[in-house]
């Protein structure tokens, strides 16, 4: 392959819901370029894009595929991406590092979530879209309904430049109204009959040549005055207006394809070559210093690596975009994240497994490179005097978790490895090793994520494991004031312990006035603050330790003691072990023996009576709640209300937005354990969710009884 210029390359996102059909378009697109000789098949597990077993085993995408075709004189760099919305944090580093998406729609559903799902992202990160419709051969393939669909969501953004002369299984020609021709296929696809349009085809076809002409004119002045002057545009002048359009995303250009019979992959590919923007015509990439950088050849090296996986016989190989300068096999970069040296041994650009070894690549491209020894997704590498540092990609938070172990518990080192060496592959997963829950914890975007890593441990790395019910991360809390004293003291022959501490404990909040007088039990108790000390907890919220001892009841040597005794406390709460927050302490008296008090006697007697006062203060349950935004078709927004409902949500909100109902909700963690297979399954997969932690807010009466009960069954039990 030979050395493509920075104005010669084109980087592409292949995005569409599952099912409708990237893997078997990427796999014409390959063939169409003469990158393979043979298409493969999905049902036949041989495609170039799914090429892992877990992909095979289930049949649909699991991570993105780098592939590139090399089309008139031009380098196409696409990025296959999962349909799946478990899978999205492969379409959202593509997003990152290409510069157009080509949005592939099933032609039997038209929009589906999954399809605003990933548009979404488009406009997140600003990229021009191509809709590209796709298998118009089904018998249940409905054109003018998925246009309908795509101008309610766009308007008159949405633009045709081909339609169907027929769909179904008859399906064989498309009317193309930039070019003014019909392309006509023989039953195995390939290269068309270019034809002049029929007369009865002609009407509908000079219609929308002339709406492609004025949004073409749209997008640039000159045109549009030319446009005014002679009331048409060239073929020329309306490809260089549908490429301004493209770059502001100004108009969304509408193809069709038959990616299982090879019909109008070509003609895609002609237009993707001609008109979509090189990658020096779009945004700059900015530095984590706020350094916007130019794509240029003669620029300093820098590159990005924004893709791992760890494949067999070789290890692991490295993906990355090239956004500065050029590199060659044998550079020396140094790794701007880890401060670490590295050799490029070697560059490929790739097509799925297959790596073509090449000598160079410039600022634009995209490739990979095998066996580096420190770099991990995310990181830049720099090539001398070049200190530019990346860190553009952000992935969407967990939506669903499970408690994991192995069934060996001896393998739980082993599991650690291969869960943190996956997590390089898909950083969505988000694994947490809890102290507090005593539980390793995965974190994913869906069941089906969690069920394909379970798939992958235990098939690639014959390692069994099991998920668990994860359990909840509960704060406890008080509600009133309250007061106790606990004397610690043990006589055992030679020196003994000693301490005592009289202690008011209170419900803390911010900016609550220095503590004066209490009354309990009919006695006045006169505070003098003498010292506070603020304690940020590392699980959230405060604690406030207030000494107000006088007369030298206590020494002031003992304080940090009393205070270790009561964090120990809050570590592992007095109702269900949990951690406890939002508390002030104020120790305003108590006793000490001139021989025996010790550290150890205050700590412990700071603990007890800490305790026994957190009891009578009201003691609360808080649980963690997460703000819930579900997207969901119209007709199943009452389901799943109720659904919601019974889950102990608030509903917050309504809306709607282009087609879906968007429902706000606070809903607690606890009651999102199996959401996302519930949601699913009350919409038919159409509708998505979004959960993001809020607060911890007070649990019902009926449910702290039932976490008490169940807290004190495991006490008794040990």
């Amino acid at each position: 392959m030979k050395v493509y210029q920075t104005n010669e390359i084109k980087n592409i996102s292949i995005l569409g819901s599952s099912g409708s059909g990237k893997t078997t378009l990427a796999e014409a697109m390959l063939y169409e370029g003469g990158v393979i000789k043979r298409r493969g098949s999905v049902d036949g597990g041989n495609t170039v894009s799914d090429y892992f077993p877990v992909e095979k085993e289930y049949g649909y995408s699991v991570f993105s595929t780098v592939f590139s075709v090399e089309w008139q004189d031009r380098k196409l760099n696409f990025i296959d991406c999962p349909g799946s919305d478990d899978f999205i944090g492969g379409a959202v580093s593509a997003l990152n590092v290409t510069d157009t998406a080509l949005m592939v729609l099933n032609a039997q559903y038209g929009v589906e979530v999954g399809t605003m799902n990933q548009f979404r992202y488009t406009e997140q990160f600003h990229k021009p879209v191509i809709f590209v419709v796709n298998q118009l051969d089904n018998d249940k393939a409905d054109y003018d309904g998925t246009i309908a669909q795509l101008r309610d969501q766009f308007g008159s953004k949405i633009v045709p430049i081909q339609y169907p002369v027929n769909t179904g299984a008859s399906f064989n020609a498309v009317v193309d109204v930039l070019k003014m021709k019909m392309y006509r296929w023989k039953p195995e696809g390939g290269v068309p009959d270019v034809l002049e349009i029929p007369a009865e085809e002609m009407d509908k076809a000079m219609e929308l040549h002339k709406a492609l002409v004025e949004a073409a004119a749209e997008n640039d002045d000159m045109l549009m005055e030319k446009f005014f002057e002679e009331g048409t545009l060239s073929e020329d002048d309306m490809r260089a207006g549908i490429r301004a359009g493209l770059v502001i995303r100004g108009m969304f250009p509408v193809f069709c394809v038959c990616a299982g019979r090879d019909m109008c992959v070509r003609r895609t590919l002609e237009f993707l070559g001609n008109v979509v923007p090189c990658t020096d015509k779009m945004p700059r990439p900015v530095t984590t210093e706020g350094v916007e950088v130019t794509p240029v050849a003669d620029g300093p090296t820098s590159l990005f690596f924004f893709k791992t996986t760890i494949e067999p016989h070789i290890g692991q190989v490295s993906y990355f975009k090239v956004i500065s300068g050029k590199v060659k096999a044998g550079d020396d970069l140094l790794n701007a994240d880890r401060g670490s040296k590295e050799r490029i041994a070697q560059l490929f650009s790739v097509a799925g497994q297959t790596r073509n070894e090449v000598s160079e690549m410039v600022a634009g491209d995209i490739g990979a490179t095998v066996k580096l020894k420190d770099v991990r997704r995310g990181n830049t590498l720099n090539g001398k005097g070049c200190d530019y540092k990346f860190d553009f990609i952000k992935y969407p938070d967990p939506k669903y978790r499970r408690a994991v172990k192995p069934v060996n518990e001896s393998d739980a080192e082993k599991m650690m490895e291969i869960l943190n060496r996956m997590r390089e592959e898909d950083p969505t997963w988000v694994i947490e090793q809890s102290k507090e829950l005593k539980q390793t914890i995965v974190s994913g975007q869906g069941e089906f994520h969690l069920r394909t890593l379970k798939w992958r441990i235990e098939n690639n790395d014959k390692l069994p494991i099991e998920y668990l019910e994860p359990k909840i991360p509960y704060r406890e809390t008080i509600t009133k004031a309250a007061r106790a004293d606990y004397r610690h003291k043990k006589q055992s022959g030679g020196a003994g312990q000693f301490g005592e501490v009289h202690l008011i404990v209170e419900p803390y909040y911010e900016g609550m006035p220095a503590p004066d007088m209490y009354r309990f039990g009919g006695q006045e108790y006169k505070i003098s603050v003498r010292d506070t000390q603020t304690i940020d907890l590392d699980w959230g919220g405060k604690l406030v330790f207030i000494n107000s001892i006088v007369g030298g009841a206590i020494d002031a040597r003992f304080l940090p003691a009393i205070l270790k005794g009561i964090m120990a406390r809050m570590e592992q709460g007095p109702l269900t072990g949990s951690y406890a927050r939002d508390v002030r302490i104020i120790v305003y008296d108590g006793k000490m023996h001139p021989v025996d008090s010790n550290e150890i006697s205050f700590m412990l007697a700071g603990r007890n009576a800490f305790s026994t006062a957190f009891k009578e203060a009201g003691p609360k349950i808080l649980e963690p709640v997460y703000d819930v935004e579900v997207s969901v078709p119209g007709d199943y927004l009452g389901d799943v209300m109720s659904d919601l409902q019974g889950r102990r949500a608030i509903i917050m909100g309504m809306n709607s937005e282009k087609g879906f109902e968007k429902l706000l909700a606070k809903v607690p963690l606890k009651e999102m354990s199996n959401y996302s297979t519930s949601l699913s399954s009350i919409t038919g997969g159409r509708a998505s969710f979004t959960m993001k932690f809020s607060a911890y807010e007070l649990v019902p009466s009926d449910v702290q009884d039932k976490l008490l009960k169940a807290y004190e069954a495991t006490q008794s039990e040990d």
